[in-house]
């Protein structure tokens, strides 16, 4: 086991988007898809798969937009199904699939640059207390012109200034999971005493980007807290990551650079006073498990089939922020200094030294996951797996599925028994809280 490592096995969430794409462009074409994503049956089958699973989390990301980087239009991602062409609100998604589950953590994607510290803490305290404590909040600085439209600004921030504010966004909202003590409920019907009210107290909080009263009208959360989940790549993320983070989201396109990364993050969080074990670093991965290798390749060429270039380049576009039709495509992707999302720059840029790819090959190996490394029968891909956890490249894994649900229940059936038989993934869950999966201590107040 790795030093850094608080046990001996590893972390499962799942990646899954509230809208059609999830871990491959063409997933959502492939014949056995399930494309009902606006019923709550779909989530809540979801839910209850991957808790049969054991998975420590289901994560929903988000944005704010339809995103129209490429070309200046919407059109590649509403007519491909592309990575923003729908969006759920993933708060009332995982209310959904909180009603449906017992133990399966609830992560969800909420902006610190356009949204309020009060309101998100009281949505998140609200729903850890419906969930018994399994929510998390995945923390992001939006960054398209397209969702500062969208709240009435002409301008999008800095990244400076948007991990300033998300700084004292995130002080604020503990402050105000913090402004009730435990035990401030107290409901004796005789006294009468329903709160003790000395153990509520206001924040009084000015700052630079936010005034705030307090105290919240929601009692602290059965977790203390969310757990929070971050995937910060710039100098400035890492270290926001660093700081604030239980889990780092992460996408990587070898082996190598996810240890490089590892060891930079573990040593980060140590520079903050942190115990690196408790900083859970899970590389995305998309992979595709065959009751056979011939059956995953032929599951991987269907789907790769299904996947257009277009597609690829268009969500490429929204990460980093730059129109990518501007560019020779026949051509690699050039040398830049992205104002979008640099850890998704530095990733294809490394396929793309390494592979010689044209753009429009790019986009088609960014549309079905560039990393392909976890395609085969259920030993390859756990042999894989176990490589990547035992040589400090992760904590585990963030599974990003090429299709719903049909991927899920190949890796459910398959992978989950041969990790569970190697000693690697739980086989029944220890604890009821999303803190207890992670071995994450209850923050005190």
């Amino acid at each position: 086991m790795s030093q850094y490592q608080s046990q001996g096995q590893m972390h499962l969430a799942a990646f899954v988007q509230a809208g059609p794409v999830s871990g491959n462009h063409g997933g959502w074409r492939h014949p056995e898809a399930d494309t009902d994503i606006l019923s709550p049956q779909y989530y809540a089958n979801l839910g209850r798969l991957l808790e049969a699973g054991k998975f420590d989390l289901l994560f929903l990301a988000d944005i704010l937009a339809v995103p129209q980087r490429h070309e200046g239009s919407m059109d590649s991602q509403l007519r491909y199904g592309a990575l923003g062409a729908l969006r759920l609100e993933p708060q009332i998604v995982l209310a959904t699939v909180a009603a449906a589950t017992r133990r399966l953590g609830l992560a969800s994607t909420i902006s610190t640059s356009y949204f309020e510290p009060f309101a998100v803490a009281r949505s998140l305290a609200t729903l850890d207390h419906m969930s018994a404590g399994r929510t998390a909040w995945n923390i992001v600085t939006s960054f398209q012109q397209a969702e500062a439209a969208n709240f009435g600004r002409d301008d999008q921030l800095s990244r400076e200034e948007r991990y300033d504010r998300a700084d004292e966004f995130v002080e604020i909202a503990c402050r105000l999971w913090d402004s009730w003590q435990d035990g401030a409920v107290v409901r004796d019907k005789d006294a009468p005493l329903f709160a003790d009210p000395s153990k509520v107290q206001a924040i009084n909080h000015e700052g630079r980007y936010f005034r705030v009263q307090g105290p919240l009208n929601v009692s602290r959360p059965p977790q203390g807290r969310p757990v929070f989940i971050q995937a910060g790549a710039s100098g400035r993320g890492r270290d926001f990551a660093a700081k604030w983070a239980d889990v780092i989201f992460v996408n990587h396109s070898s082996l190598e650079s996810a240890q490089a990364f590892y060891q930079e993050m573990k040593g980060r969080a140590a520079s903050h006073g942190r115990d690196p074990a408790t900083l859970k670093i899970l590389p995305g991965i998309v992979p595709i498990v065959g009751e056979t290798a011939a059956a995953a390749d032929a599951t991987d060429a269907l789907l790769s089939g299904l996947a257009t270039p277009q597609a690829g380049l268009s969500t490429l576009s929204y990460h980093l922020d730059i129109d990518l039709a501007q560019f020779p495509q026949d051509e690699v992707l050039p040398d830049m200094d992205v104002p979008g999302v640099q850890g998704h720059y530095k990733e294809v840029a490394e396929l793309t030294r390494k592979q010689n790819l044209s753009l429009s090959q790019l986009g088609h190996r960014y549309g079905v996951g560039t990393l392909r490394d976890f395609i085969g029968d259920a030993e390859t891909v756990t042999d894989r797996m176990e490589q990547w956890f035992r040589a400090d490249a992760c904590d585990g894994f963030m599974i990003q599925a090429p299709y719903v649900p049909g991927s899920i229940e190949d890796f459910v059936r398959l992978a989950i028994p041969e990790l569970q038989r190697r000693g690697l993934f739980r086989t029944e869950y220890g604890g009821t809280t999303l803190r207890d999966h992670l071995n994450l201590s209850r923050p005190a107040a």
